[in-house]
């Protein structure tokens, strides 16, 4: 089988292979941290379908996604019920106690966590986390002290670059890939 055509650092693959969980932030990481409101209020919010397959990827390569976020809204919800995303903490502006609590409740501790994040209210976990993230646009402070900024910015494929990044960690990405080359059996 041909090698991946992506490719990351040995150093990044070797510090995200013992992560089981991954936190994410949701505006300026799930998307681009704009908030579009329609003429009632409502919010809209914009979702990256390659965020979003990275996010089932992560879960059939046994690697627990769970939201932490200081807003909610009915699209978000609506998008991770699609996406299957079972750990989500809604409307929390401390994410730090959020973060602890679901990590207790899976049996894991902050050695197995990695954690994404784009503006100081994620600094806390991402400071704990054995592995950290940032997207390309997140704020200065956080990038510098993210393990990896990944290449795309918020909304724009950055949860899909540190899912595959960890699917290769964990020696999951060419397995997952297979059945979407040719000859292999439908991916459906």
């Amino acid at each position: 089988m041909q090698a991946p055509a992506l490719t990351f650092d040995p150093e990044l693959l070797l510090a995200a292979q013992g992560i089981r969980v991954v936190f994410f932030d949701v505006d300026g990481v799930l998307t681009d941290g704009g908030l579009l409101y329609t003429e009632s209020g409502e919010t809209i919010k914009r979702f990256n379908t390659l965020d979003g397959h990275g996010l089932k990827l992560l879960q059939k390569g046994g690697i627990t996604p769970a939201i932490i976020t200081g807003r909610d809204s009915a699209p978000l919800r609506t998008r991770l019920q699609a996406l299957g995303v079972q750990h989500a903490v809604y409307g929390t502006e401390d994410k730090l106690p959020a973060a602890e609590r679901l990590l207790a409740g899976l049996g894991l501790d902050w050695s197995q966590a990695a954690a994404i994040g784009d503006d100081w209210p994620d600094l806390p976990m991402l400071i704990r986390a054995a592995f950290a993230a940032a997207p390309a646009n997140a704020h200065p402070e956080v990038s510098a002290r993210a393990r990896y900024v990944t290449r795309a910015s918020g909304g724009a494929g950055a949860v899909r670059e540190l899912c595959d990044l960890l699917l290769q960690a964990q020696g999951r990405y060419a397995d997952l890939l297979a059945p979407y080359l040719p000859g292999a059996k439908d991916p459906a």
